[in-house]
């Protein structure tokens, strides 16, 4: 299955604290899903009228049962909230004395420019180890800077000035992309990061 990655490599800080909540929120949902599931079946089998005649009992409910499916699904999104909250705000933080690079979204490419007057376009080289403060824009729509292996993206948005921020752990050659759908040659908007 190496011919198939399910995910792209981790090569920067924010990565694995991101891959961690996501699994955990596949966790949650796989343990709850088959828990409905299983109680939907076992109960339809259990509970299930035996005659026409038949007539349940009637039921006056329980306070605790009803405390506990309500503060357990509390609990657990209050987890999933302040861990996603914790992870957005570092990563909305650019730390000081990053690198500043600046990108531009155009139909269809990316132009960077580096603070040493150094261009490129549709591919930026960055050092590893070393903050880089992406400030970015649009000169025509709406357009969605992403680099799947740092697992950062920010939209780039006409007459706008948006910032994010990565530190790369490994050095390489990773994907870049237009996350959103911007015209005819959307696809073809890509690039590579260095």
């Amino acid at each position: 299955m190496s011919g198939l990655p399910l995910f792209p490599e981790q090569a920067s800080t924010m990565a694995s604290r991101v891959d961690a909540l996501y699994f955990f929120l596949i966790a949650i949902s796989t343990f709850f899903g088959l828990l409905i599931a299983t109680l939907v079946v076992v109960f339809a089998v259990r509970y299930r009228r035996r005659s026409p005649d038949e007539r349940p009992a009637a039921i006056l409910g329980s306070v605790a049962l009803e405390l506990t499916w309500s503060l357990i699904p509390l609990g657990i999104v209050l987890i999933l909230f302040l861990w996603s909250a914790e992870i957005f705000f570092s990563m909305i933080r650019v730390p000081p004395g990053a690198m500043d690079v600046y990108v531009v979204g155009k139909r269809w490419m990316w132009k960077a420019q580096h603070m040493t007057g150094q261009r490129e376009i549709n591919e930026l080289h960055v050092p590893v180890g070393v903050p880089v403060k992406i400030t970015l824009a649009s000169e025509d729509v709406i357009h969605s800077f992403f680099i799947p292996a740092f697992r950062v993206k920010r939209d780039a948005i006409p007459g706008r000035y948006q910032t994010m921020w990565f530190e790369a752990t490994k050095p390489g050659r990773y994907h870049l992309f237009c996350a959103e759908y911007c015209g005819t040659k959307h696809s073809e908007m890509g690039g590579w990061i260095v």
